[in-house]
């Protein structure tokens, strides 16, 4: 293992055939996944004996790091970008036929919409192939050439014309098609070499004059074949110019099925058209054999062949093929215009076979192999080979492979159907750049459970980047239930494919983040919108430690941004059962808010919140001390009577329930908080601290009773 994997490091790690020494120096590699792509870290490490160490190799190593794939970068990026609006485009189109239980193939709107995607797929590697072709000086070298993308354009363009025809051509001849794409994707002849003959003043002298016109012959350009064929009028034989103005209407009037309104006149057009050729034929044959020949070549020969390939005759269209170093294609595609122009789809498999059998295809070149695999009509074999040479042309074909049912929906034995191997592939390799994980996870959750378990580790994994959230106003957006930046993207994923749990484990982490950053306002709105009610109760503790540790005032102030999500909770009405926690919450604000108003000297309004705190409930008894004696202040001042007599027997009845509960056992239900806040443990000492809230809770009620605080209604007077 460690031979095996030292091979690929740079700088390496030991020398060619040295794995076995490194091994007995007692050290090996260790292999470690990264939790936030694909790639791999390789270290040295020790065996578990240290004995067996040898000081021949340094004790600290470097890391290599090593990944299946290269990360898409530059043309590679946008591109996999832009396919991917067409991609969720397609899963929106499906998810559509599913939900009113349309049959796709039986629904001409669903088909001419999944068509239309492919030509938007076409399109989009056209144009990648054409700016990757283009001969410019490039600040970022290329990840990949322009042949890449034209071989991407070229097969995507011949599954759209064989697997997705207009509306109404299903079962129309293919032949014009084909001849479509033939020309458009693998021009010849070249267009250098009709500007040459086209510069001559007798181009049939040339050596490539009648090649080239028998290659347009082949490929249906009829006008490049009608203009030098014109230039046969200045031939010196008396027989060939007559001759050539007769083919010439034959080529250009050859009926093509879009000139048709039925098949029926297409067909009957084609036969009296082969009448014609037939008549050409005979004239042809009458052409004395001691005239058939210019000087230069045996210009009866070359002209037969033309007539041939529009008779029809395989043998005649094969041999041209071969002698023009065309491939098993040209033949193909001439078949369904020239010897069967009614060739249909279904019945191109078995007339490729037998011209596979004559001119096999090159099974070293990607390209060729996926080509002959669509026409063989072998969809499976195609999404193999086209993994080999994009993983991206495999995934985008099998989606739309499994659109059309061509390919089984159902799970094999490892839990994964046809379609969904190749896109999860395709999301392994897209996972290499850690800042394409929304098109990532977006391609996994179209993957059964299997995808989608995967989805959620990588989504449990982005990093959140909540450092940088460093601008206030975006803080107070998020505290006002507005999620930020890559959280709000994530929630947005989540919702999108039903990831409830997933974005609350998400929203956790963030909260805890924040926690850690003692930001205790953004740290109380994530676990709101996680519904994580057990974490506001974490938050609360740790803000409520930020009183026994660092005093009212800095509490206070970490407090303050609280009361924002505090507000939102009310409104939420959360669930009675974890009230609890939304008290404890509710209490840390109204202390914070007490000694804000206090420190203002708002004394009468801090009076309101202590008595508020007790009436309403909402202290928990191991605080109850240390309220009371921050009440201190406000019973002792001399400006105002603050509380009632009632309000203040209702603080003597709190002061008097803690000595009374502690004298029988139970003062760590009480003071425990109180002793952190004097820092001192010891009980005796806290009982004697709160000794002086029970004194000016006396002379309190004593001056109560001098001004006849008792009023009318015996509950004091509040000025």
């Amino acid at each position: 293992m460690a031979r095996k994997a030292s091979s690929s490091l740079n700088p390496p790690l030991f020398n060619n055939g040295s794995g076995s020494e490194f091994i007995q120096s007692g050290r090996n590699l260790a292999i470690v996944p990264s939790p936030r792509d694909s790639s791999l870290a390789i270290f040295p490490i020790n065996n578990a004996n240290p004995t067996l160490l040898k000081p021949n190799y340094p004790k600290v190593a470097p890391i290599y790091f090593a990944s299946e794939y290269n990360p898409p970068s530059g043309e590679r990026r946008t591109f996999l970008t832009d396919t991917s609006i067409i991609w969720a485009a397609l899963q929106n189109l499906l998810k559509t036929s599913e939900k009113k239980d349309f049959d796709i193939q039986n629904t001409d709107a669903i088909l001419s919409g999944i068509r239309k995607l492919a030509i938007d797929y076409i399109n989009f590697c056209k144009e990648c192939w054409v700016y990757a072709s283009q001969a410019i000086t490039r600040s970022d070298p290329l990840q990949f050439n322009g042949d890449h993308y034209r071989k991407l354009y070229t097969c995507f363009s011949l599954f759209t014309v064989l697997y997705l025809p207009d509306t109404g051509f299903d079962n129309a001849p293919v032949g014009e098609e084909l001849m479509d794409w033939l020309n458009t994707h693998y021009i010849e002849p070249a267009t250098e070499e009709g500007d040459h003959l086209s510069s001559l003043e007798r181009p049939w002298e040339d050596e490539i004059y009648w090649s080239y016109l028998t290659r347009t012959t082949l490929r249906g350009l009829s006008k490049a074949s009608s203009f030098f064929l014109e230039t046969l009028t200045r031939h010196p034989s008396h027989h060939l110019p007559r001759l050539s103005q007769q083919l010439i209407p034959l080529l250009t009037n050859h009926p093509r099925l879009q000139q048709f309104h039925t098949e029926r006149d297409f067909a009957i057009a084609s036969r009296r058209w082969r009448d014609k050729v037939k008549v050409l034929r005979i004239e042809l044959d009458r052409v004395p054999e001691d005239v058939r020949d210019d000087g230069f070549d045996n210009w009866w020969d070359r002209f037969s062949d033309l007539v041939g390939i529009l008779e029809g005759r395989e043998e005649v269209v094969k041999r041209l093929c071969k002698e023009l170093g065309a491939d098993w294609k040209e033949v193909a595609v001439a078949w369904g215009v020239f010897i069967d122009p009614r060739l249909r789809r279904q019945d191109l498999p078995e007339v490729v076979l037998q011209v596979l059998d004559d001119i096999p295809a090159d099974l070293t070149d990607l390209e060729n192999c996926i080509i002959s695999s669509l026409f063989l009509g072998k969809p499976v074999q195609a999404l193999a080979v086209a993994a080999k040479l994009d993983i991206w042309l495999a995934a985008h074909l099998a989606d739309l492979v499994e659109a059309i049912e061509l390919i089984d929906r159902d799970p094999d034995d490892s839990g994964v159907s046809i379609r969904q191997r190749y896109v999860i592939a395709y999301a392994e390799y897209l996972h290499s750049d850690p800042g394409l994980w929304r098109l990532t996870v977006n391609y996994l959750y179209s993957c059964g459970d299997m995808g989608t378990r995967m989805a959620d580790e990588i989504l449990m994994r982005v990093p959140l980047r909540i450092q940088s959230i460093a601008n206030e106003g975006e803080r107070t957006q998020i505290r006002n239930g507005q999620l930020a930046g890559i959280i709000k993207e994530i929630s947005a994923t989540c919702f999108e494919n039903n990831r409830e749990e997933i974005r609350r484990a998400i929203l956790r982490i963030a909260a805890q983040t924040f926690l850690k950053e003692r930001d205790y306002g953004l740290a109380v709105s994530y676990c709101t919108s996680a519904e994580d009610w057990q974490g506001i109760g974490r938050v609360v503790d740790c803000v409520l430690d930020e009183y026994t540790r660092r005093g009212p005032e800095k509490f206070s102030h970490q407090v303050a941004n609280i009361a924002p999500s505090l507000h939102a909770l009310r409104a939420e009405s959360a669930p009675a059962l974890n009230g609890v926690y939304i008290y404890r919450l509710i209490f840390a604000v109204r202390l914070a808010e007490y000694h804000q108003r206090k420190s203002k000297g708002e004394l009468q309004d801090a009076a309101v919140d202590v008595i508020a705190i007790f009436k309403d409930e909402i202290a928990p008894k191991s605080w109850w001390a240390v309220v009371l004696y921050d009440s201190i202040e406000l019973l002792q001042t001399n400006e105002h009577m603050l509380f009632t007599s009632a309000e203040a027997g209702m603080l003597l009845h709190k002061l008097e329930e803690i000595f009374t509960l502690t004298s029988y056992g139970l003062g760590s239900d009480y003071l425990p908080v109180f002793m952190k806040v004097l820092k001192n443990s010891d009980e005796k000492y806290a009982l004697q601290r709160l000794q002086i809230v029970r004194l000016a809770l006396a002379k309190y009620f004593a001056r109560c009773g001098v001004i006849g605080a008792g009023g009318k209604y015996g509950s004091g007077l509040r000025r």
